[in-house]
């Protein structure tokens, strides 16, 4: 255990395997199809994907294995994703010159119960996710499918849980086709990400020994927990607040676009998914009208910010789609130049000509 880390990421694992729900309840049949459901729909998500994206993988991997499948349950998806984030924030042990850091005691621990206990609460809410960031060297990413999370949402909607299973896959594996298109975004958002955490640490309270990661997850908190309702932009400097809008912008055509091709693939595969889009689009908008602690916790969590990402995203997509057709848009995964810059997400045509002329 490297405890130069400035968060004790094994006790964060414990905590938030220890700490996700497991979810609704089924018979061995059920939980047995599901995950056999799952694997089916995922190896068959990445052939269709390819076809309406346009996007192949460099290297030449087949679409149906531009990923590793992971089915999960709710406490697995949680030690998935501090095994990320422990790669993502490794700038913040290290000081400007390359040298160590060592917390000050206590630090460690509880960054790990709050990055523990924020991962246990997103456990429950999310569908899918695919990880770039952990794959091996000259490896694919790892595909991350929450079975209890796709249970409970189909039967809530009511949808057809084969067009549901196959729907929630193509948007992943649309993400994991988008990394093998262009294999240098990951290395640029690693950067980019590191670029912001070691800016935000140099900036957080937390003495000679090191920075205070928790004393950072606190100001977050506050900002987001505070009377006006704010967001982690409120303890953004304006350099770290240019660098995570530049993120931001990535996100948002990332999810954009995976939004926008797992309706595009149309009935003939995806039999009813137009149903599904409008009861899963009426499910994220009772989301956003939630109040009391729900409000608290979606904002704490970033859920708002995230459900804008996938609307503003798909409307940039659209419109540029619109303008130059798929493969047009597909300059976009040419390099970090042809990336769309944060003011140009709400204006794609300004994006279309810088890119197109």
């Amino acid at each position: 255990m490297d405890e130069t880390a400035p968060v004790d990421w094994t006790a964060a694992a414990r905590i938030a395997g220890r700490l996700s729900r497991p979810g609704p309840t089924a018979t061995r049949d059920e939980l047995l199809d599901l995950v056999e459901g799952l694997r089916d729909a995922a190896h068959r998500a990445g052939g269709y994907a390819s076809d309406i994206t346009g996007l192949t993988a460099v290297d030449g991997t087949a679409p149906d294995a531009v990923s590793r499948v992971l089915v999960v349950d709710r406490a697995s998806w949680a030690r998935a994703n501090v095994e990320m984030f422990a790669r993502l924030a490794e700038p913040l042990g290290r000081r400007p010159d390359g040298s160590p850091l060592v917390p000050p005691p206590g630090a460690r621990t509880a960054a790990a119960a709050q990055v523990g206990g924020v991962l246990a609460l997103l456990s429950g809410k999310v569908l899918g996710q695919f990880d770039p960031f952990t794959a091996p060297p000259g490896g694919t990413g790892r595909l991350l499918l929450v079975a209890p999370n796709v249970l409970h949402l189909e039967r809530t909607l009511g949808v057809d849980p084969a067009d549901f299973r196959l729907w929630v896959a193509l948007h992943e594996q649309t993400h994991a086709l988008q990394f093998a298109a262009a294999p240098w975004l990951a290395d640029l958002l690693r950067a980019r990400s590191a670029e912001l955490l070691g800016d935000l640490a140099a900036s957080a309270p937390g003495g000679d020994d090191g920075p205070g990661a928790a004393d950072l997850l606190a100001r977050v908190t506050r900002a987001v927990l505070g009377p006006d309702g704010g967001s982690v932009l409120d303890v953004l400097s304006d350099r770290q607040r240019a660098v995570f809008e530049e993120v931001g912008a990535v996100m948002a055509l990332l999810e954009g676009h995976a939004d926008v091709a797992m309706d595009q693939v149309g009935p003939k595969v995806v039999r009813t998914v137009r149903t599904i889009r409008r009861k899963f689009e009426a499910k994220r908008d009772e989301g956003a009208r939630a109040r009391g602690f729900e409000r608290v916790l979606r904002r704490l969590l970033g859920l708002d910010e995230k459900l804008a990402q996938y609307r503003d995203g798909a409307a940039f997509v659209r419109a540029v789609q619109g303008h130059v057709g798929r493969d047009g848009f597909n300059a976009v995964w040419s390099g970090a130049d042809t990336l769309p810059r944060p003011g140009e997400i709400a204006d794609p045509a300004s994006w279309v000509r810088r890119v197109h002329g």
